[in-house]
């Protein structure tokens, strides 16, 4: 049965309290970037730390399906239905058709390239947004050491001509990570390293001033317990981001709804299934699912 701290009576009218976390697969090293694939009925994901992509369907269960894949992290399908994938090794989002072709998206702005494009998403008019912090770029398991040349980090936007635009003040983010539009598309929800914020959206996908909706979701210095990273809408306008302990369920206003509890530090997660309320958690070395009264939030490829 699905552990829920600091749980409010309402976040039962979003998950079943007898709903059981179900582990998927296992033996992985650090999972991220799960994305729902409709047309083959399977999930996709990435094993970042082993420069892995996988897909997971029910009658076979986990399947590898790319090693290397540039250390790809988030991913989202578009309105066409190709998919969006930021790569850490090449600092590029790439547009992956199902024959197997890539198009380059986005790769520098201003004549520099990129820092690491960590998670994407799309608005139903075809624009693009996605978040280059600079864990690509570090000593570590997840990127490939290198200089930025790039001075900040930052959100940009990707027009439907292909325009690629800074979204957000370059000195808006520390470490912009996930992202994803409340169900009206009005506002744009950004996590960075400690907490969550939110832009509104003009109707030609400029974003206004920032608001804050909860920063304390980060684990305490010195712990390893997560941190604000993967975050998706349901269609009730809830925030589900993970962070500190598991996910947080949000009000659009921060209130805490509660806190789905997770065996492993949750990285990412993805609404999918035929009726879009099994949610998939991609659990560091680990998948789970779990079912939800509530659905994700429309998106373009539904």
């Amino acid at each position: 049965m699905v552990r829920i701290a600091a749980a409010r009576p309402e976040i039962y009218d979003l998950i079943d309290p007898r709903a059981e976390l179900r582990q998927l697969a296992s033996g992985f090293v650090f999972t991220e970037g799960p994305v729902w694939d409709a047309v083959t009925g399977s999930w996709l994901f990435n094993d970042i730390r082993n420069d892995s992509g996988w897909r997971w369907r029910e009658e076979t269960g986990a399947e590898l399906v790319a090693r290397p894949n540039f250390i790809a992290n988030g991913m989202v399908y578009d309105r066409a239905g190709d998919l969006l994938v930021c790569e850490h090794v090449t600092s590029t989002v790439v547009r992956v058709k199902r024959n197997g072709d890539r198009q380059i998206v986005a790769y520098h702005y201003q004549g520099r390239y990129l820092n690491s494009p960590n998670d994407v998403v799309t608005r139903s008019d075809g624009t693009i947004y996605f978040t280059d912090p600079d864990y690509g770029r570090w000593d570590h398991a997840v990127g490939v050491h290198r200089r930025r040349e790039l001075d900040f980090l930052g959100l940009f936007s990707v027009s439907p001509t292909g325009e690629l635009r800074l979204a957000a003040p370059p000195d808006t983010f520390d470490q912009p990570n996930g992202l994803c539009f409340s169900p009206d598309e009005r506002e744009l929800y950004v996590d960075d390293r400690h907490g969550v914020y939110a832009f509104p959206v003009a109707p030609d996908g400029a974003l206004g001033a920032r608001r804050e909706v909860r920063t304390d979701l980060s684990s305490p210095a010195g712990e390893e317990n997560g941190d604000p990273d993967g975050m998706k809408c349901d269609a009730d306008g809830n925030l589900w981001c993970t962070g500190r302990g598991g996910v947080w369920v949000l009000r659009p206003s921060g209130e805490l709804l509660g806190v789905i509890e997770t065996p492993e530090i949750v990285a990412n997660l993805a609404w999918g299934g035929p009726d879009w309320r099994t949610l998939f958690l991609c659990t560091s070395t680990t998948v789970h699912a779990l079912r939800t009264r509530v659905p994700s939030a429309k998106l373009p490829y539904h």
